[in-house]
């Protein structure tokens, strides 16, 4: 007789929970901003190397520049903010040198719709909290509110096992219990968020340990990977392209004529089918440098010229 399914399912969720919980601490941000009111959030944050620096959200550190992380297993540290990036929701903490193996870093490319994945985290103030579902898609960029500025969040996960207030800054994993994303939101009911682990986020991870802060180039557009018409496939001899869901008002998009409803196929000479090909374009370098875009508008392939800024708080 065949072993039910739900056991070998089970099985993998209890391996993958057993490894990743120890990992994962609850966070607590303290601070005072101006006129000393409280700076700051709770989440959760993943320790990812074996010197005591965690991965957690930007909006869980928030303006403050300490707070106290504890493990599942009771212990608890004190950690100072190392650097934030709100573009990509991401921030390193630091806090004493733990004595558990830190986490197995993942790679996010290698995810496919429908694969397992397994959330840890801290939600509603219960550690250890794990959950499993799917990953429900992929290339997500969504916009998100900072106060009265409008940001735009590139190239996350989306998958529906259930996330709660508190578990922003934990860890998303695969079967083999490697991390590929730190959740960052709850969009809706069924519906999570999570930053991915692949090249461009390690190099904002790099960042953050060597300068606390990315500097990043900047153009204003909220979009999703798209597959192109046969028609268009035969003009332009691409599969795939990045469909411009809106343009954000007075950014370097809308100046250089992008509308919403336009294909992004090309930037400079290398093709873009998904949120991290144009992500990793956008570092330093690119600031204030002209940008050829190819770019498919109703059936007819255009060039614009772009000039991206420099992201600032504001944008």
């Amino acid at each position: 007789m065949s072993a039910d399914p739900l056991d070998s399912y089970s099985a993998t969720v209890i391996r993958v929970a057993a490894a990743v919980t120890p990992l994962v601490a609850a966070l607590e941000m303290t601070g005072t901003g101006r006129a000393g009111r409280r700076t700051g959030g709770a989440g959760s944050a993943v320790l990812f190397t074996s010197d005591g620096y965690l991965l957690t959200n930007a909006h869980v550190v928030g303006g403050a520049a300490s707070g106290h992380a504890v493990f599942a297993d009771g212990t608890s540290t004190a950690v100072e903010v190392v650097g934030a990036d709100p573009l990509s929701d991401l921030a390193v903490v630091h806090g004493r040198a733990p004595t558990a193996a830190p986490a197995d870093m993942g790679d996010a490319e290698s995810l496919r719709v429908g694969q397992l994945v397994i959330a840890v985290g801290n939600p509603l103030g219960l550690s250890g909290s794990v959950t499993a579902g799917v990953v429900s898609g992929l290339g997500r960029s969504i916009p998100v509110w900072s106060g009265r500025n409008r940001r735009v969040i590139e190239d996350v996960i989306q998958t529906d096992a259930a996330l709660n207030p508190g578990s922003s800054g934990g860890a998303l994993a695969d079967a083999r219990g490697r991390i590929v994303g730190i959740n960052t939101a709850v969009a809706g009911v069924g519906l999570g968020l999570a930053v991915p682990i692949n090249a461009t986020s390690r190099r904002i991870i790099a960042s953050l340990l060597k300068d606390g802060r990315v500097r990043r180039a900047y153009l204003g557009l909220v979009n999703t990977p798209v597959q192109l018409q046969p028609s268009a496939v035969v003009r332009t001899g691409r599969r795939q392209g990045l469909l411009v869901v809106e343009v954000l008002p007075g950014s370097p998009a809308e100046r250089a004529g992008l509308r919403a409803g336009d294909i992004l196929l090309k930037v400079g000479q290398v093709s873009v089918s998904n949120a991290e090909s144009l992500q990793k374009l956008l570092f330093a370098e690119a600031i204030g440098e002209p940008l050829d875009l190819a770019v498919l508008r109703d059936g007819t392939e255009l060039r614009v010229v772009a000039v991206p800024a420099e992201m600032t708080e504001n944008q």
